[in-house]
């Protein structure tokens, strides 16, 4: 294998996982830039336990000089997730950016790291067909333009798992990754993602292997559960009457939604590259959450109000997963929804039951909804036959249209 020596870089600070992937990138921006020096950096998102454990140690015996491990959790559900999900964002429909909300957060903290260190550089282990490789660089772009940014997969000449084994093996670097990985997949607080294997082929149901984090709704009690949410704001600040930190909250309502079968969808998604993939994603709590705000969001924003909210929705979410986090553009639809949540107060009780949320009490101090005006008993509030005038003003255009064609 031929490598090019680019002696320029003295410290790369990597995005690292201790997958095969990035054990790999050690030893290769090594050996390609000149023998620089490796910082090792993982954000802990709520990927869990069983990813971080041992991780300081493989990315030394990899060979990197340190490894910085930092806990984003509460930070990515307080100031990426929650401000996301007031404004509605839902990706094509269904998909509640997951992967694509935690980005920004861990770019930010990579940076970070690397103007600590004094490095030059920073690296990520995303591969050129992936969305992933947009945002991170994106935001590397927004906050950090002078640093260089290193991708391998779009460098080295290695195609498949067995030349990463191979690559290490010649050497002496041990890693406990297989030839084989049935399915891609990426977890954090939010959710957690399931890509590859049989999911590849859009024809075939996803097996129970799939799925990791929710039991399968027919699998799930036969009795349903309540759930009452306390919302602030458009933040959910209570379960159950307990105040909640916007991390303890995702996680209580994730463990009592997945129980469930809550959260579970499978999508074939437009990449922000021009393909299409199909992913399995998981977000248990995420899914009570947003059910909880669209309920209050009924009672309290009016038609103009709401239509503006679901415009915003539709932009913030394409701006989240293609990686533009960092723009004027994400402040102005953030200040857009940080005003309209002012009034996104209440509670709701959402009723869990074989893979369903759905709300089935929900009240507000800024409730727009008066049973005087929507009752078809007698009220002393509105004279319906002032809908007549109000109905041929309203359709005063499409008269005239009439009456010109005649």
């Amino acid at each position: 294998m031929s490598i090019e020596q680019q002696p320029s870089i003295k410290k790369v600070v990597l995005a690292y996982s201790g997958g095969l992937d990035t054990s790999a990138i050690i030893p290769w921006l090594k050996e390609t830039y000149d023998n620089c020096e490796i910082v090792a950096f993982c954000a802990d998102v709520g990927q869990g336990d069983a990813e971080l454990e041992g991780l300081h140690e493989k990315a030394i015996a990899s060979g990197a000089s340190e490894c910085y491990i930092v806990d984003l959790k509460e930070e990515l559900v307080a100031d990426y997730i929650y401000p996301t999900i007031a404004t509605g964002a839902i990706y094509e429909g269904t998909y509640l950016l997951g992967t694509s909300m935690a980005r920004p957060i861990i770019a930010k903290a990579q940076v970070e790291v690397a103007r600590k260190v004094g490095a030059d550089a920073v690296c990520h282990g995303c591969t050129g067909k992936g969305n992933d490789q947009v945002r991170f660089e994106g935001c590397f772009a927004a906050l950090a333009p002078d640093l260089k940014v290193i991708a391998p997969w779009r460098e080295w000449s290695m195609v498949s798992r067995e030349d990463l084994l191979d690559y290490l093996a010649e050497r002496n670097i041990e890693t406990t990754a297989s030839a084989t990985k049935i399915y891609s997949r990426d977890a954090n607080a939010w959710h957690i993602s399931h890509e590859g294997g049989e999911l590849e082929d859009p024809w075939n149901e996803p097996s129970k292997e799939v799925w990791t984090m929710t039991v399968a709704p027919e699998d799930a009690p036969n009795t349903p559960e309540y759930v009452a949410l306390s919302i602030e704001n458009g933040r959910v600040t209570h379960v159950d009457g307990v105040a909640l930190s916007p991390y303890a909250a995702l996680m209580q309502l994730n463990e009592v939604a997945a129980a469930h079968g809550v959260g579970r969808i499978d999508i074939t998604e437009n990449r922000l590259v021009g393909m299409k993939s199909r992913g399995c994603y998981e977000t248990p709590g995420g899914t009570v959450m947003f059910a909880g705000l669209r309920a209050i969001e009924e009672l309290v924003l009016d038609k103009t109000s709401r239509e503006w909210r679901e415009q915003v929705g539709a932009q913030m979410a394409h701006l989240v997963y293609d990686g533009r986090w960092f723009t004027p553009l994400c402040n102005s639809l953030l200040a857009a929804s940080e005003s309209l949540a002012e009034l996104v107060n209440g509670e709701v009780v959402v009723k869990l039951y074989k893979g369903q949320a759905s709300v089935m009490k929900k009240r507000s101090p800024n409730s727009l909804y008066s049973e005087e005006f929507a009752t078809f008993g007698d009220d002393d509030v509105y004279d319906q036959k002032d809908a007549e005038g109000f109905i041929r003003l309203y359709s005063l255009s499409s008269r005239i249209r009439a009456l010109n064609s005649k």
